[in-house]
């Protein structure tokens, strides 16, 4: 099973939330793009990635790639409405970091990209609670969540965030759990 097929797998298991209700209803699929994305947006999304999941004893998701799986989700799995919001909220992101510290988001320092984040996210929390069903998710979501599903299906995420096991043993139903552990890939 390549990488693809198994995040299309893992899609499916998880409802769809992750790529889009109309990704999820019709398949993954290479919508009509109007935008591509260059090598300084794969960057970009790094930054993006690596700031919400920066490295600590594990590797950050820089490290793993994020940007590009987010590029070629955004493009096979997304629809045009969806890649607008996604586009603009790039957009809007640096925007924002230019706007509050006088630079784009990749020169602005870490602290402040981190703050400039917590920020989109509670501005994002709060747009999910009041938003209707025909709208699509806030582009700060769909940047989170495909952060996070790019990093935790990633050789880095699997195998240094999680414990990983090459060839797992028998089932057990009950293993104790120290605070601290990591979960099982």
């Amino acid at each position: 099973m390549n990488r693809k097929e198994a995040v299309q797998y893992i899609s499916i298991l998880l409802g769809g939330t992750l790529v889009g209700t109309t990704g999820f209803l019709s398949g993954c699929r290479t919508a009509d793009k109007k935008r591509t994305f260059s090598g300084d947006d794969t960057a970009y999304l790094d930054e993006i990635a690596d700031t919400i999941l920066p490295p600590t004893n594990t590797p950050g998701a820089k490290a793993a790639g994020v940007g590009a799986f987010i590029v070629v989700m955004v493009n096979d799995c997304y629809d045009e409405k969806e890649q607008q919001v996604f586009f603009e909220g790039m957009n809007e992101i640096n925007r924002l970091s230019e706007k509050q510290f006088g630079n784009s988001f990749i020169k602005a320092t870490p602290q402040q990209r981190h703050e400039l984040l917590v920020q989109l996210d509670k501005e994002q929390k709060d747009f999910m609670e009041n938003k209707k069903q025909e709208q699509t998710a806030h582009y700060f979501r769909m940047m989170k969540e495909l952060s996070l599903l790019g990093y935790f299906t990633s050789e880095p995420g699997c195998t240094k965030a999680k414990r990983y096991v090459p060839v797992p043993g028998k089932f057990e139903g009950c293993i104790p759990y120290k605070k601290g552990d990591k979960l099982f890939a």
